[in-house]
C-alpha cells in the first residue's frame, strides 16, 4: 500500500471513530435506509475488518460491492472497493434511499461464513473540512472553507424542512379527502332513511285509506 493509500486509510479510522458498524459475513449482503431529501448531496466513509482483529483473515483480497437505490428501488450508483472507501451521490428525489454492502473475494466460496465488522458513517448535505490543510495557509482559505461548511449545512436543513412541510401538506390533504368522504357518505346514509322512510309512511296511509280506517 503506498503512502497515499495508507494516508487515505488512517483519515477512514479518524473519521469513522465511534460511528455505527455491524455484522457481515462473506459474500453477504446488508442494506441501511435513508430518508434523504432530494437535491442532497451524501458522503460515506467504510472500513471493513475482522470481527475479531486476532482472528487472520481467510480473504486478504476481500473488498465491499457498494449499491444505492432510489425510493423506487432504481440503481443510483454500484461500485466495487477494497476494505476501505468513500462515497459520494446525490438524492434525485425525496424518500428513503437504500445503501446496501455485500463482500466480494477473489477467493473460493469455500471461505464463505467468515464474520466481519463494517464501520460506516454516513454524512447528508455538506462536505466535511479537510483536516490535511496545509497551516501555512493564510486565514482567509480557513474562512472560506468553514463558511461553505455552513452554508451547506443551512441548505440541507432548509430543504429537509421543506421536504417535511410537503409530507405534512400530502397528510393533511389525504385526511381532507377521506373527512369529506365519510361527510358525503353520511350524507347518502341520511337521504336514503329519510326517503325510505316517506315511502313507508305514503304506504301506511295508502293502505289505511283502501281499507277505510281513515
Amino acid at each position: 500500500m503506498g503512502l497515499q493509500g495508507t494516508g487515505f486509510l488512517l483519515q477512514c479510522y479518524l473519521v469513522l471513530a465511534g460511528t455505527m458498524y455491524f455484522e457481515l459475513g462473506e459474500q453477504e449482503e446488508k442494506c441501511i435506509i435513508e430518508e434523504i431529501p432530494e437535491d442532497v448531496l451524501v458522503t460515506g466513509y467504510f472500513l471493513l475488518e475482522p470481527w475479531d482483529l486476532k482472528s487472520f483473515t481467510n480473504s486478504p483480497h476481500l473488498g465491499v460491492t457498494l449499491t444505492v437505490r432510489d425510493p423506487n428501488h432504481e440503481v443510483l450508483m454500484s461500485k466495487r472497493y477494497g476494505k476501505f472507501g468513500k462515497f459520494t451521490f446525490t438524492a434525485h428525489m425525496s424518500g428513503q434511499h437504500f445503501i446496501c454492502f455485500q463482500t466480494n473475494s477473489t477467493r473460493f466460496s469455500v471461505f464463505a461464513g467468515e464474520s466481519l465488522k463494517l464501520h460506516l458513517d454516513v454524512q447528508m448535505g455538506e462536505h466535511s473540512i479537510d483536516p490535511n490543510v496545509d497551516k501555512t495557509k493564510v486565514n482567509m482559505k480557513t474562512l472560506e472553507t468553514s463558511l461553505s461548511h455552513l452554508i451547506d449545512q443551512m441548505v440541507f436543513i432548509t430543504r429537509q424542512q421543506e421536504y417535511q412541510r410537503e409530507k405534512e401538506e400530502t397528510f393533511r390533504q389525504i385526511s381532507e379527502d377521506t373527512n369529506s368522504k365519510v361527510l358525503w357518505w353520511a350524507v347518502v346514509q341520511t337521504s336514503i332513511l329519510l326517503s325510505v322512510g316517506f315511502w313507508q309512511m305514503k304506504r301506511l296511509k295508502d293502505f289505511f285509506i283502501a281499507k277505510k280506517l281513515v
